[in-house]
């Protein structure tokens, strides 16, 4: 081991040092390094080191540890750095009454104390520490230093949440811990931000090979009676095939099953024909090493979503560069080249029943951002390259094509093809929809669904009423009052704003990065196209601005200052009031005139107190159950999507207090969460309040509230806002300091506050 350095050392009783050190090394270094057991670190570090520099003092450690602890010197509290390997005295304590005046240390038995604490606090029994519950929200512990004749309290649910997460995080693997007030009264805005970067986000990665495809398998939305796990390989790919059966032999345990996709077009009959048996896509693998292939990291959104989805990863992406985690945005990047390469698109997930819908394409920007950050310029250059080739091929095959493209228009819509009830729903979801079908063939409504999806009874309507509810799911926004006119119907202003920034981020690769010229190689051409196609600048430009016309024509209402969705059947502006009008605002589309008035006219009518919310409440209208049941993308609920893409699109034009102003609104609303709900980072909050803004009454609820003991994972687009927000206000230190004492907006006065 290299040699301890110390610093101003040589007075501390070498007694006190050890048992100081000790203290140390406990809590401060590491995780990733405190697994190893108490009494083997000391022997292979403390002692190592202290031999050194103080012998006697080692050697009376080891005969009696106990002796630091009775002796009567002056004591001193030392912090160690484990990087630089120094001790650094922090504080001289003279005499006892001296300890009070210190942040303090506290040694617990870990299991006594997880069991009284949740006796005491966790009134409702779901081995949380909430503001729900009602215990006395205070506990004393005997403090280290004192060798427990004193005790301090730790009061409050966010510090007594800390207490439970800390004596989790240990049960197991120590009987005793020594706990730092410190890290138990963390500021939550540190808190959250350090265990997103440090825990939730390597909780949430995935990658599709053995070491892991137990775990990536699993899906709660198979209801099938048999979910076992299966993977489909793309039809050619045959080192991956033979080595997911090779991974089902070494692992039989799993019943793995392992299935080529057909060769050519997958259609709509195929994935149907899927449902009983779903499984997951392959992804990309790491093939630098052939002996063992690594998979490709990926991110799952956490909760019930347990696959790699496209517009979550993307929004996760934005967070995961915000904390240094290129090699997985790197990753992601990858296996979205290499399913547009495979599946033809990137589906909304990779599991069998998403084959033919998409999600909101952002490949072309994720690409953009990707190179950004690439120091390296050869290698910058090619990670662009083969992002832009994937984007141009989804580009043309997907949103330009029939079905999803309107020739009259020249805009896209959400209409993918598909066929029958989707698999991934709650039980339950379309009852109220196939009542009446069920009543009208004399069956329940179960059994209606096995006749339909078997295709045995013929139901146009019913046909019609599922095309659109695909578009729907594909948009990202399932479900909304926004869609009840027909969705696929729609040329929507979020999808032709993102084409848009497809047609503008091209247009830039191309001409500065590609000397104006792009080569399309024989595996990404696409219809149409001879074997020495080269594509240039000049023609995205033209299809940008051609679609800024067309956005302009059919998306943009003058009178009201918004853009709003096109019917492109009954060939009509539709007039409800939602979010996306700010897409244009993000993708650079608007016009200055256009910007001020989507500031002025638009952006008040969704600003909430915790952030934007989807939908008016004008728009959304009346709810009430069961007839009229609330939804999860509409008014009062806010989403980490908006809010990043709207923080975005008002920096792009200048309007950096409204973006301030909007990320403090949504930070201070999660900070306030996980202060109030024993750290949880949830997929949507209702934006209208403050007193229990993660309690959503629609659907199938909220998903990242459901841990015990401690949140390990948030939520994977929620995490990336926390980040990426924090980012953006990072200069304004009050503003940060005033979040972790979750200081709503309208109480804070910019110029002269007191916080």
């Amino acid at each position: 081991m290299p040699p301890l350095k110390t610093q101003g050392l040589s007075s501390i009783n070498p007694k006190i040092l050890i048992r100081s050190f000790e203290l140390a090394l406990v809590n401060i270094i590491p995780p990733t390094l405190n697994r190893v057991p108490c009494n083997s670190r000391i022997e292979e570090v403390l002692i190592h080191y202290l031999q050194e520099l103080i012998p006697q003092a080692a050697s009376d450690t080891e005969a009696n540890p106990c002796a630091a602890h009775t002796s009567r010197e002056p004591r001193y509290s030392v912090s160690y750095c484990f990087h630089t390997r120094t001790l650094l005295p922090l504080q001289h304590i003279t005499d006892s009454a001296d300890e009070s005046s210190l942040p303090p240390v506290f040694k617990v038995w870990v299991d006594n104390a997880m069991e009284s604490l949740l006796e005491q606090e966790d009134t409702d029994k779901n081995l949380q520490i909430t503001i729900l519950d009602n215990g006395p929200k205070v506990v004393s512990l005997g403090t280290f230093l004192s060798d427990g004749g004193r005790t301090r309290e730790i009061r409050g649910t966010y510090l007594l949440a800390n207490l439970l997460e800390e004596l989790h995080l240990t049960k197991g693997r120590h009987a005793s811990k020594l706990i730092h007030f410190n890290d138990v009264s963390e500021d939550p805005v540190s808190r959250i931000n350090r265990k997103i970067k440090d825990q939730y986000w390597n909780n949430l990665t995935r990658r599709l090979d053995e070491s892991m495809i137990e775990v990536a398998a699993k899906d709660p939305k198979d209801w099938n009676e048999d979910p076992r796990p299966r993977i489909f390989v793309p039809y050619g790919e045959d080192k991956l095939y033979e080595y997911y059966c090779q991974a089902s032999k070494n692992k039989p345990e799993l019943k793995l099953e392992v299935q080529y996709l057909p060769q050519g077009e997958i259609t709509a009959d195929f994935v149907h024909g899927l449902r009983d048996r779903p499984g997951l896509l392959a992804l990309e693998m790491d093939y630098s090493n052939p002996d063992k292939l690594r998979g490709l990291q990926f991110i799952v959104p956490g909760g019930r979503f347990n696959e790699c989805y496209y517009w979550d990863s993307y929004f996760a992406c934005l967070g995961l560069l915000e904390v240094g985690r290129l090699d997985l945005v790197r990753d992601i990047l990858y296996n979205f080249i290499f399913q547009v390469k495979h599946y033809g698109k990137i589906p909304n997930a990779n599991r069998s029943y998403y084959l033919c819908r998409s999600q909101p394409p952002f490949l072309s920007d994720l690409a953009v951002r990707t190179f950004k950050s690439i120091d390296n310029k050869e290698e910058a250059a090619a990670v662009l390259r083969a992002g832009i080739l994937a984007a141009i091929r989804e580009y043309f095959t997907v949103w330009m094509s029939e079905p999803r493209y309107d020739p009259t228009t020249g805009l896209s819509r959400f209409k993918p093809p598909g066929k029958g009830i989707p698999l991934e729903v709650e039980e339950g979801h379309f009852d109220a929809v196939l009542y009446s079908y069920a009543e009208k063939y004399a069956c329940t409504i179960p059994e209606f669904i096995n006749q339909y999806n078997s295709g045995n009874v013929n139901e146009p309507e019913l046909d019609e009423y599922f095309m659109h509810d695909r578009g729907v799911r594909e948009s990202g926004h399932d479900t909304s009052y926004r869609f009840d006119q027909g969705c696929a119907d729609l040329a929507t202003v979020d999808l032709n704003c993102l084409l848009y920034k497809y047609e503008s981020d091209i247009a830039w690769a191309i001409k500065n990065v590609f000397n104006d010229k792009l080569p399309i190689p024989a595996e990404w051409r696409t219809p149409g196209m001879t074997d020495d196609h080269v594509e240039a600048s000049a023609s995205w430009l033209q299809r940008a601005s051609q679609r800024q016309e067309s956005v302009n024509k059919y998306l943009w209402d003058p009178e009201r200052g918004m853009y709003f969705d096109y019917n492109t059947n009954t060939q009509k502006r539709t007039t409800y009031e939602y979010v996306t009008t700010l897409y244009p605002l993000w993708c650079g589309i608007a016009s200055r005139e256009q910007a001020d008035s989507l500031v002025t006219r638009a952006l008040p009518k969704f600003e909430c107190v915790g952030g934007l919310s989807t939908s008016t409440e004008k728009s959304r209208g009346p709810v009430s159950m069961p007839h009229r049941p609330p939804k999860q993308w509409d008014f009062p609920f806010g989403w980490a999507p908006h809010q990043m893409l709207a923080w975005d699109g008002l920096k792009r034009y200048g309007y950096l207090r409204e973006m301030e102003r909007l990320v403090y609104r949504w930070l201070q609303l999660m900070v306030r969460v996980a202060v109030n709900y024993h750290g949880a980072i949830v997929e949507k909050y209702d934006v209208t309040q403050l007193d229990n803004p993660s309690q959503v009454d629609a659907e199938y609820g909220n998903q990242g509230l459901d841990f015990k003991y401690a949140n390990v994972e948030g939520f994977g687009w929620s995490n990336a806002s926390f980040s990426y927000g924090l980012s953006l206000i990072r200069h304004r230190k009050l503003m940060v300091k005033a979040l972790g004492l979750c200081v709503p907006y309208d109480d804070l006065r910019m110029e002269n506050a007191h916080i």
